[in-house]
Order: C-alpha cells, then structure tokens, then sequence
C-alpha cells in the first residue's frame, strides 16, 4: 500500500508541477500581450493628440497654409521632424527652407562619433581652421574611419558661407574626400523673423536674437548629425582638443555601468565636449522648438533632467542626486577654449577650462649663435629671435611667396641636423606650409659639390621642404661648415603663422 500511495503521490507532483510551468508561461504571454495593448494604446493617445493638433491648426491655419503642411510631410526633405512645422510654421513657406544651401562631404553613416562644430561669422578673428587642425592632427588613421566632424556654417549670408566651405575644402580636401569632414550650412529661409522675439531674462533684444538664433542652429546641427553615428559630441569653432581625446571619449561611453545617462561632459565650459546618445537628440530638439528657443541652452538641459527623473514630492537633494546619475562628467577636460572674441558683437570672453592642464606653446633649444631676420611682420611680442633662443614662440602675419626666414650663424659651423614645428597647440592650423629649407655652405667648393640639390639663383641649396607643419633632416656633409639657414615660402599661405619649435644641432668636435 505505501508503494501504490508514492505512486499517487508522484503522479499528482508531478501533475502539479506541469501545472505551475503552464501558468508561468500563462502568466508571461499575459505580459506580453499586455505590453503589446499598452503600446496599441500609446499609438491611440498619438493618433488622437495628433488628430487634435490638426484640429487646432485647421481652426487657426489659412487653407493655404494647410496645405503646404500636407504637401511637406509627404515629402523627403534631408531633415525632418514630425512636429518641426508646428512649432517653426515659417518653414512652409518655401519648399527648400530645410534643405543645406551648402553641403560638402560624402555623407558618411554607421560611425561612432558624430562631432558638431557650429561656426559663426566673428568680427575679429576666426578660429575655425585651427579648431578642425586641432581634432584632426589628434586622430590615428583608424579614428579618421570611426567618425564624422561636421561643420556647420551658421550663417544666412549665402556668399560668406560659400567662401568658408571654399576655404576649408581647399585646405582640407583629403579629409573631406574621405568623408571625415562634411561641411553644411541652412537655408536662408531656415531662420524666423527674429524681430518679433520678445525679451526674456531681463536681456535687450539683440541678446535674446543671438541665443535664439544658436539655439536654432544647434536643432539644426543636430537634426543633420543624428542618423550618422551612435553618440553626437557638441563642440565649438574656437577650441584644443588633447591627444587621444576620441579613444577617451568612446571608451568612457562605452564603460558606463548604465545606459540611463543622459549626458557626458569632457569639459566644464560651457556647451564644449558635451556627448549624447543620437537617440536623445530628437528629445533635445524637440524641447528646444517647444519651450526654450529664446533661453540659455544650460537651463534646456537642466529643465529635461528634471522631467526624466525629479519627484515633485522630493526635496531638492532629491532631485540633484537624481539629476548627477545623467550629467557624468569626465576628468581631466579633454577641450580647452581658446577663443577670445564672441560671436555676439562686442563680447570678450576669456573662459579657460583650469581641468585642461597647462601646454607647451613653444620648446626651445640650445642652438648656435647667430643673427635672425625675416621678411615676415611679426605679431606683437612674438619675436623670431625669442623663437630661435626657445624663450617663446615665434607669430606673423600671413605669409606669400618669396618670404623668408634667415639663420645667419656669427661663425660657420657644422649642422648635422636641423628640426622646425609650424603651429603649436593653440593654433594648430598656423603652419607653414611649401616651404623650403635651404643652407648656404661657408666655401665656395661645398657649393659646388651639390649636383642632386636645386640650387637658388642666390647660391643657397635647398635640403627639405616642410609636411604637415614640420621639416626635418640631416645636413649633408659634405657642405662643410654652414654660413647660413633659411626657410622660404614658395606660394601664398592661407593663415598666419607660427614657428614654435627652431633646433640646429652642430656637430661635436
């Protein structure tokens, strides 16, 4: 009898067990289906919400105007937003308001890093092109491939903003050619009447119409950038960037213990180094459109924090330490700001990033001694002769074809190799570029022995020309001891330059 009951009791185990696995999995596709219902009913709630706006927009919008809304939303316009002609109505009334008037590049997609650099029209001095030096020399050619620098040219001055892609497409153009750099600037008809805005923050009109104004460009930049890349990086036009900042910036990224955050700064100035997950631009935008088109972008992304995560029952710590698990910021600043002019007439900024560290502008050298003199108009302090002591770096105006820089030694001497660096750290983009390096040997008879060097008609002979911002070589010896040093521009340079680094090293005796 007890062997028959184990044998009951087995079976009804093992009934029951079969029984609690199919209410488990009862229990998981009522989840599921649940799930489903609850986005058929967030799809509802859109559905109406949007049947309603257009209820709203038939009550207030001429016929005309509704159907110019139809006819853009059937379209396949290069940005799009579903409510971006609700909130910026002027759109509509032209076809092309969010077409790029400029737009260079090979529209590079599945990158890692979309970096934004949003430039301006400055009154004083530009800093695009030593900014885009800057992040690019800091990049390995396998970076290059992982990532897209976009610039936009904030401007509605068609011709300005042509001459700028000119430029940086003459400057840059393997780097354009490759898709590393894309160029693009709005329509003229992307931008609003600013002169309906109305004052906010206590701030005279032409305040409030520049913030809008970048706030505009900003949707704009990121309208363009969101569908190239996993993470969108929001730079500026007047910035250094460390070396190894990308590998930091997506490995940082990548290791977050959660995916809740929202936002990661690399510096603490400002809206420089802030990255995003692309999938939260939209909200960015959109938040932009709705609210805050006239206000401080910091307060946007503060006001969007407080919506994610704050209780209104909870005190304001609360809150904060809700808000710090999204804004994570990374030590130390990988961009420093160097600009010094704002694009808001008038305003001198001096904002410096303490995190960012001290660099070396300049290196100097213990080289022979010898009397320097150049062609070139020298920048304020910037000397040639403090270049050539080490004591500091040497700045001039923009260089042309037949300028010079000459190293003539007090007594000959023998150079066994010389070593030059255009730019510094600050102004990456301030190099020399097709410029020669000449030497002029003591005797007549080194001269002479030089049959594989080009020679000058005034007897100089050319060893090395500069790549890259930097010359660098040995002295053939057989030229003996040298008279003189001399570097020449061959052609007209784009930009000014700085000469940061001069090294003659002698030979030992």
């Amino acid at each position: 009898r007890s062997l028959w009951w184990s044998y009951v009791v087995d079976i009804y185990q093992r009934e029951f067990l079969a029984l609690r696995e199919r209410l488990h999995s009862a229990e998981q596709e009522n989840l599921r289906r649940s799930k489903e219902l609850n986005l058929v009913l967030e799809e509802i709630k859109r559905a109406i919400a949007e049947k309603q706006a257009l209820r709203d927009i038939n009550r207030t919008w001429s016929k005309e105007t509704r159907l110019k809304l139809w006819n853009v939303s059937s379209s396949k316009n290069i940005l799009q937003l579903p409510s971006i002609f609700h909130h910026l109505p002027h759109l509509l009334n032209r076809e092309d308001s969010l077409q790029p008037a400029v737009h260079l590049g090979q529209g590079r997609t599945g990158v890692s890093i979309v970096m934004g650099v949003p430039s301006v029209k400055r009154e004083v001095h530009s800093y695009l092109t030593d900014t885009l030096s800057s992040l690019m020399s800091e990049l390995s050619a396998a970076e290059k491939d992982d990532c897209v620098i976009v610039v936009l040219i904030a401007e509605a001055d068609q011709q300005y903003a042509s001459s700028v892609a000119d430029n940086l497409k003459r400057l840059f153009p393997a780097e354009i050619q490759s898709g590393l750099l894309e160029v693009v600037s709005p329509s003229v008809h992307f931008y609003p009447d600013f002169s309906r805005l109305r004052e906010s923050f206590g701030d005279p009109k032409e305040r409030v119409r520049w913030r809008t104004k970048q706030n505009l460009d900003y949707c704009f930049l990121m309208m363009y950038a969101q569908s190239k890349g996993t993470y969108y990086v929001q730079l500026e036009d007047d910035i250094v960037a460390r070396p190894n900042y990308f590998t930091t910036m997506k490995n940082f990224a990548l290791q977050q213990p959660s995916e809740e955050w929202m936002i990661l700064e690399f510096s603490q100035l400002g809206f420089i180094g802030k990255m995003f997950k692309s999938l939260d631009l939209s909200l960015i935008v959109e938040f932009i459109l709705m609210f805050y088109k006239d206000k401080p972008i910091d307060w946007l992304l503060d006001h969007i924090m407080w919506v994610k995560v704050c209780n209104p029952e909870k005190d304001a710590k609360h809150c904060d330490r809700q808000k710090a698990n999204l804004r994570i910021r990374f030590k130390p600043s990988l961009f420093q700001h160097v600009g010094t002019h704002s694009s808001l007439a008038g305003k001198i900024q001096k904002l410096k990033d303490k995190d960012f560290g001290k660099q070396t502008l300049h290196k100097g050298h213990a080289n022979p001694l010898a009397e320097v003199t150049t062609s070139l108009k020298t920048y304020q302090h910037f000397t040639l002769e403090k270049a050539y002591l080490g004591e500091d770096f040497f700045w001039a105006f923009t260089p042309v074809a037949g300028d010079f820089i000459r190293i003539r030694f007090f007594t000959p001497v023998r150079i066994e190799r010389y070593f030059f660096r255009s730019g510094n750290i600050e102004h990456p983009g301030d190099k020399l570029f097709n410029t020669s390096v000449e030497v002029l040997p003591f005797d007549v008879k080194g001269r002479e022995k030089t049959p594989k060097y080009h020679r000058t008609e005034d007897g100089f002979i050319r060893i090395g020309t500069f790549q890259n911002g930097i010359a660098e070589g040995e002295v053939d010896p057989t030229f003996g001891p040298l008279e003189a040093m001399r570097l020449t521009v061959m052609t007209d340079s784009p930009v000014w330059v700085i000469l940061s680094e001069v090294s003659c090293s002698s030979a030992v005796k």
